[in-house]
């Protein structure tokens, strides 16, 4: 089996992205690939700081593979509309409002989001702080990676649609058709987006979002076809 790491959700925290690197580093399959699950902005400190760490590792030629996740996409649906709000929230909120985090984001870019600003002067700040080459890497960001045993997603797929017509919004915002589903997809699915207090593995899905955006630990897990090991600071735990 072809050993494969992947990291959930890690919303800013570099030095938690930095530490899971390190875990995997220390692991007996390091160099194997890692799947990132998407949600590399909002909420934590340094979203810059992320997106440069990982756009220099595949710049290095390392094999990571980076997903797009719902706060990504929200980050480029703002700079395009600062006030647009996205259907699939469940409450009217545009990006830079606290429960998503923009303002997190946009201030690890250096941009003023202090209270009473007008949204436009933020947005036009924005366009000027953050670089082209962010924008470029985070649109071009795949929505699935398909292993001979793993599918890799952020949020999670609809039951009852083939892989290939699966739509995007359901790749990035799914939670209960996907999470209450209990039948097998053929190959173990692999995802983030919706926060646990540590990843959990289920007959059909592992989620590997530990709530590292809500200031908890972010460990990555190794898989090995459908057998799965979380890995922390005294090393390896099965799942």
């Amino acid at each position: 089996m072809q050993p494969i790491y992947a990291i959930g959700d890690i919303h800013g925290q570099l030095e938690r992205l930095q530490e899971a690197l390190a875990m995997i580093a220390r692991d007996e399959h390091a160099g194997a690939p890692i799947i990132f699950l998407g949600d590399y902005v909002d909420r934590g400190p340094d979203a810059r700081g992320v997106i440069d760490l990982l756009m220099q590792g595949q710049a290095e030629g390392k094999p990571w593979v980076c997903l797009m996740g719902n706060h990504d996409r929200y980050l480029l649906r703002f700079l395009e509309n600062p006030r647009y709000k996205d259907p699939n929230v469940s409450r009217p909120l545009i990006w830079t409002d606290p429960p998503l985090g923009g303002a997190k984001t946009l201030a690890s870019y250096g941009v003023d989001v202090s209270e009473g600003r007008a949204i436009e002067d933020i947005h036009a700040d924005a366009l000027e702080a953050i670089p082209q080459a962010h924008r470029d890497w985070i649109a071009g960001l795949p929505r699935l990676h398909e292993t001979d045993e793993h599918i890799f997603v952020h949020a999670g797929l609809r039951p009852g649609v083939l892989l290939n017509y699966q739509k995007e919004d359901d790749l990035v915002w799914i939670r209960g058709p996907f999470l209450d589903w209990r039948g097998d997809w053929g190959r173990l699915v692999v995802h983030g987006h919706t926060a646990l207090d540590v990843p959990m593995l289920y007959p059909n899905r592992l989620n590997m979002d530990g709530g590292a955006g809500y200031g908890r630990p972010l460990y990555p897990a190794l898989l090995l076809g459908r057998d799965a090991f979380l890995l922390g600071p005294m090393g390896r735990v099965r799942l």
